[in-house]
């Protein structure tokens, strides 16, 4: 058991990432429509290497969430082995996160958060606030384009409602979801807003407003730097 295994109050916290096999033609579509297929699937891989660095310096374990569910050798192969994977299991999107964390709170977290793998410059220091929610039942963090990029709860609060009846991709995603929530009566902290990349105009916005944070060394910069015709 993982408990077992690490001890001690931050490997009660789990990230569970989201990532999708890095294929040609089958990630990030809509950004594919403006750049090509060939410098997306380049710009996503950079984005999970990028999300993966972040992550390994926090206080809380985390977990690679992979789809299609049959691709683990491939991801690790990829990424590495000495990750933690799991297969993303469910019909659509919203049955793949539910059962990501009943899986996770399974193993004895006590929190539990989910991100996307879209959101490559999300600071340590916003994760960090995610956690800790003794007073609170749930944590969400909207995002610009009408949907969340962050969602979490505590074992004895998970929602499994939330997965549930939801369009997702749609621009309601983030006020249907606090709605459930209200409804039953939970207290919600609400994170800062932030930025998808979906679309050729999230990705020039990121490039800009990261000029000068410790993002600027990243992977994804170094690569827009050296195409800058992408964002033209």
């Amino acid at each position: 058991m993982i408990l077992s295994r690490y001890g001690g109050m931050f490997h009660k916290r789990c990230i569970l990432l989201f990532v999708k096999l890095p294929e040609k033609g089958r990630i990030k579509s809509r950004l594919s429509k403006d750049l090509g297929e060939d410098t997306v699937l380049q710009l996503y891989k950079r984005f999970v290497l990028d999300l993966i660095e972040t992550l390994k310096r926090g206080k809380y374990l985390f977990k690679i969430c992979f789809y299609p569910p049959d691709s683990k050798e491939k991801m690790s192969n990829w990424l590495g082995k000495s990750h933690s994977y799991m297969p993303q299991d469910g019909k659509d999107l919203g049955e793949r996160m539910k059962n990501a964390f009943i899986e996770a709170f399974s193993e004895g977290f006590s929190e539990v958060l989910l991100i996307g793998s879209d959101i490559p410059d999300l600071p340590n220091a916003v994760i960090e606030e995610a956690f800790g929610l003794d007073k609170k039942d749930a944590v969400i963090g909207p995002a610009f384009d009408g949907g969340y990029y962050l969602i979490g709860f505590k074992r004895n609060t998970f929602l499994t409602e939330v997965f549930e009846g939801v369009q997702w991709g749609s621009e309601t995603v983030f006020e249907k979801t606090i709605g459930i929530l209200k409804r039953n009566n939970y207290m919600v902290r609400i994170l800062p807003g932030w930025h998808d990349v979906d679309r050729i105009d999230d990705l020039r916005e990121l490039f800009q407003r990261n000029r000068n944070t410790e993002f600027a060394d990243s992977r994804t910069m170094a690569f827009i730097m050296n195409n800058e015709r992408i964002l033209q």
